[in-house]
């Protein structure tokens, strides 16, 4: 069976997406989705109408924000994250988001095919929250091989 990457982040904005605030952020939201679907080794990302996922408040939080994608593998991630356009997006984060005490991104192997729901991807942080870098859940800073799932 094939695996794939499932990765999930959050942020707390500094501000509501439509203040001025996060005006440097919005206006780089269409370069850096098109950048991630354009890179080797993406699979998928959650996504509403407007082609981006900056609409859903899945926590009771209004300016905790939530994305969402799969990915061929962790390096392929990795390249996209730190080493294109995305990185300036990362350096700049102070600037729109607030920091998070403990994980606010989770990675997880599922089977090839497989969407991930809201859901799934908020039980995935909340496990590594509570439990650390596991198969389970992880982070770059501790990412597991795929392993066969039961």
């Amino acid at each position: 069976m094939t695996l794939h990457l499932a990765q999930m982040n959050i942020g707390r904005m500094r501000a509501p997406i439509d203040s001025p605030i996060m005006a440097g952020f919005v206006a780089r939201l269409a370069e850096i989705n098109a950048l991630a679907e354009a890179s080797e080794g993406f699979v998928w990302r959650f996504q509403g109408e407007g082609g981006n996922a900056t609409y859903l408040r899945p926590y009771d939080d209004p300016l905790i924000i939530f994305n969402m994608s799969v990915w061929t593998s962790v390096e392929a991630l990795q390249r996209y994250a730190y080493t294109s356009a995305h990185r300036e997006l990362l350096r700049a984060r102070s600037s729109w988001f607030e920091k998070f005490d403990g994980p606010f991104q989770a990675m997880w192997w599922i089977p090839a095919g497989h969407e991930p729901t809201v859901e799934e991807a908020k039980k995935k942080l909340a496990y590594l929250r509570t439990h650390g870098d596991s198969q389970h859940a992880f982070s770059f800073a501790r990412p597991f091989p795929p392993l066969l799932l039961a």
